[in-house]
């Protein structure tokens, strides 16, 4: 095979999708073992797929979409599917004594030679982008004739036998062990297991948008169930009240940690298992999206030795990686940081974490209580939920302590009214707050297949009411990097209200919802909605995705 002398970075130089810059700091920063294109992905300056096809016209090695692929299953036996996940490899057809491979990494000539001896056939690689291959191999290894029996076999239906649910190479612990990698591979957040009178439906959740992945026939419920609740340490006889678990995983060398709820229903329990990648965790606030000018005013709130920050927003928009963002860039040996949660989501090290557990009176007030006499600089509540916890905050801030916690709320000032709503004496208010970030999570428009088109004569009013002109919108036409529907990855659009002197004094006087924001708009907050607007400016997200989260007026 003839090597190519021109090296990747100066091709994409070359092809104007990345600066000599970001060319030189993915060099200087990236690690000994760490190959140039990971360390151009890590750093998100190019997309896998822009990747694929400099290589493609580099190495003159054609591309390979597997959505979809008519795979077969017998070309499975040359290669281990351990093999193919650690190299990220799988095999594509047989052409003679040629056997067709795609392959995340096309240059690793080494794998090649070892793969010849390994199967006696003639490799010829073609390129897949990394989450399509592990996809694949996920999802067409596994299907083996045991699940079939699973599916067919209805004698399942009410005795579980406890080996089946234990044994780990029976078919029932295969299958929800290949759920969950599924839904690790494809980024999901959340699985649902949602029992209906004919069928059980796995739905995943990615960026946020529920679609069914499965349908499994009735008869496999019990055993579905069973397997989870013994994955969590749950009590399987009982099926009449709700139950909470845990399930540590380890999903492609990361650590998975995986919450399950069961809700019983008139049709069975439905279970919601939610996956936290630890490997994954976003601690770095400069990847939380946030506008120039917001990010300024939240890194000079947290660095405020007294005082509360409340991050709002309904469940699911992202307020806890914000606060563990913000907890990592306040981390160092100098402050003693605390926190209460319910429950302690990632672990981090350097700070102390204290678990609710009201079943032994361990609640967030008496949590906080004791973390008083800790002597703490920095507190971290999970959620303001009642009078007593808010006056403990209160008076923690009060007494020379920063305190970061969340409230679910729809916006920044309406945080303001809550809190007073619960009881809290307005002069209280007014002097423990020092800012309150509202936060929304919006879907990203996939860059691999982003197109610009012209915007509507609604979105251009849209735009012209909130003084912005818009010329160009960006939406995805749908590809198998984005499993066709034009959106990969999301992005928070957030709202940082500053609460100053002038604030205060309104606060106090009990004014108004309009007088609070007429005094926000003078203070130049960027709302939700303008936020949203730069973010569609910038071609990053949609019109639909920021009206789906924020509410014009």
């Amino acid at each position: 095979m003839k090597r190519t002398r021109k090296r990747l970075g100066d091709i994409l130089v070359e092809f104007g999708l990345i600066t000599e810059e970001q060319l030189k700091s993915a060099l200087d920063e990236k690690g000994k073992d760490q190959k140039l294109g990971d360390a151009l992905l890590a750093r998100g300056f190019i997309t896998e797929q822009q990747l694929i096809e400099v290589l493609e016209f580099q190495l003159g090695i054609p591309h390979v979409n597997l959505y979809q692929y008519p795979f077969d299953p017998q070309l499975f036996s040359l290669i281990t599917k351990e093999l193919a996940k650690r190299n990220l490899i799988i095999p594509l057809k047989k052409d003679g004594d040629k056997l067709v491979i795609a392959m995340a990494d096309p240059m690793d000539y080494f794998l090649i030679n070892d793969l010849e001896l390994v199967t006696g056939f003639q490799i010829e690689p073609a390129i897949a982008t990394k989450d399509d291959i592990i996809r694949a191999v996920n999802k067409y290894y596994d299907m083996d004739e045991g699940l079939e029996e699973l599916f067919n076999d209805t004698a399942l239906n009410d005795e579980v036998e406890k080996d089946k649910i234990v044994d780990q190479t029976s078919p029932i612990v295969k299958l929800v062990n290949l759920m969950l990698t599924n839904a690790a591979s494809m980024r999901a957040s959340d699985v649902h297991i949602d029992p209906q009178e004919t069928k059980v439906l796995i739905r995943y959740r990615i960026d946020g948008v529920l679609r069914t992945e499965r349908t499994f026939p009735k008869h496999m419920q019990s055993m579905l169930t069973a397997r989870i609740k013994i994955m969590a340490n749950l009590d399987i006889t009982e099926h009449r009240v709700p139950q909470d678990g845990r399930i540590k995983l380890n999903f492609d060398y990361h650590p998975l940690d995986i919450r399950v709820s069961t809700l019983p229903t008139i049709y069975g329990e439905k279970i919601v298992m939610r996956l936290l990648d630890l490997g994954n965790a976003l601690n770095d606030l400069n990847k939380l999206g946030f506008n120039p000018l917001n990010y300024k005013r939240f890194t000079d709130l947290i660095a405020k030795p007294t005082g509360i920050v409340l991050i709002t927003g309904p469940t699911g928009s992202g307020k806890s990686s914000t606060l563990y963002a913000a907890l990592n860039h306040l981390n160092n040996e100098t402050v003693n940081i605390i926190t209460v949660e319910d429950p302690v989501e990632y672990q981090l090290e350097g700070i102390n974490q204290i678990q609710v557990n009201t079943n032994v009176g361990m609640t967030f007030a008496t949590g906080l209580r004791s973390i008083l006499r800790q002597d703490p600089n920095i507190i971290m509540i999970g959620e303001i939920r009642d009078k007593e916890t808010a006056d403990i905050a209160v008076r923690a801030s009060l007494t020379g302590h920063l305190v970061l916690s969340t409230l679910h709320t729809n916006d920044s000032l309406g945080s303001i009214t809550r809190l007073i709503d619960m009881g809290v004496e307005p002069f209280l208010v007014a002097s423990s707050i020092t800012g309150i970030i509202a936060q929304r999570l919006v879907r990203k428009v996939c860059r691999d297949c982003g197109q610009p088109h012209e915007p509507s004569k609604r979105e251009i009013e849209i735009f012209a009411k909130r003084g912005l002109k818009i010329d160009r919108i960006m939406r995805g036409k749908g590809c198998s990097s984005c499993n066709m529907s034009g959106y990969k990855g999301r992005i928070a659009i957030q709202e940082v209200l500053v609460v100053d002197d002038n604030l205060r004094r309104v606060i106090m006087d009990g004014e108004s919802f309009t007088k609070l924001r007429e005094h926000a708009i003078k203070n130049k907050t960027i709302f939700l909605i303008d936020d949203g607007l730069l973010k569609i400016k910038q071609g990053i997200t949609t019109t639909e995705e920021v009206l789906r989260v924020a509410i014009p007026d």
